[in-house]
């Protein structure tokens, strides 16, 4: 069996709580300089390359700067800081459930991303995690949407982070979510949503299709007040917006969302009301490497549902 290289540590400390860019050169023919393999491959706009190469800011795994003359070699790595675009900061706090020396127990409001991408980088829940506790190791166990608030499990340990995920992946955690969506008589519930979901990339809503289920939910409903419902989730499966698609599918689609049961234009910067109404409410799982049994449960609230005027204006 072929053994994976092995990566060479950063020689650039983060920034901002973001790890810098690691970029391994493949072993392909074509290029002469490493300046030329990395102005082609990407795309960073007339000189950004040759500034970065100026002022010493793509190094090797020696730290040392690469030049504009510095040769290609198949399988090198380099790394280089990107520039951080310009975000708006989600004004609410992160809380910390628990932390001990192994794992980090967060509870992220709505509309901050759990890691770096694409255009939300240093104002995540990941990087303002690491700024704040000072912990540059830490890593997301998983992930929760952006529009979804509630609690994530962060690792400290990067020799730890495997274990943690294969509880995920292995469905060795008990997740239960709540949601605030309409109230319908007609639909019978608790019941267990069994489908099939796929999210193709570039498009922004998942759908259902026919086949084989790979996404099994349990719904419930907990109270109800006039015409909105509580809702209790438990997603047996963890597809790419799940709970959403299945509470649309009942025709009970969840209070702020913005792509079920239809695409809505994209708001303007800065526009934090009416966040959607899905909370993560509770992780439970027994600790892979001390064996401690854990329940964690999130102290926020849905607003739809406590105070409904307050959310909706």
């Amino acid at each position: 069996m072929r053994r994976r290289p092995r990566i060479p540590p950063s020689p650039l400390p983060q920034r901002d709580g973001v790890d810098p860019v690691r970029v391994r050169l493949p072993f392909t023919e074509g290029w002469t300089t490493v300046r030329d393999h990395l102005e082609a491959r990407l795309a960073a706009g007339d000189g950004v390359i040759d500034g970065m190469l100026g002022v010493g800011a793509i190094v090797g795994a020696d730290g040392q700067p690469i030049t504009p003359d510095t040769a290609y070699v198949p399988g090198m790595y380099v790394w280089f800081h990107r520039a951080l675009p310009e975000e708006e900061r989600v004004p609410y706090p992160v809380e910390v459930v628990y932390r001990d020396e192994h794992i980090v127990v967060a509870d992220k409001p709505h509309f901050l991303a759990t890691t770096p991408r694409g255009s939300h980088v240093a104002e995540t829940t990941l990087a303002r995690l690491r700024r704040d506790l000072g912990i540059p190791s830490l890593s997301a166990a998983h992930r929760l949407d952006r529009l979804t608030a509630g609690l994530v499990l962060f690792t400290v340990r990067p020799e730890e982070r495997g274990a943690y995920q294969s509880l995920f992946r292995d469905k060795q955690v008990t997740k239960e979510y709540e949601a605030v969506a309409p109230y319908d008589p007609t639909v019978a519930l608790p019941r267990t949503v069994r489908s099939r979901i796929v999210k193709e990339r570039g498009v922004m809503a998942a759908r259902e299709v026919p086949g084989e289920p790979n996404a099994v939910s349990r719904i419930e409903l907990l109270e109800r007040h006039e015409q909105r419902g509580r809702y209790r989730l438990l997603p047996r499966t963890g597809q790419t917006h799940q709970l959403r698609v299945h509470m649309n599918a009942l025709g009970l689609p969840i209070l702020g969302d913005p792509l079920y049961p239809v695409v809505a234009a994209a708001g303007p910067a800065g526009d934090f009301r009416r966040p959607l109404q899905l909370l993560a409410k509770a992780l439970e799982f027994t600790d892979p490497v001390t064996g401690r049994a854990h329940r964690f449960v999130s102290g926020r609230a849905l607003r739809a549902w406590s105070a409904y005027d307050e959310w909706a204006g």
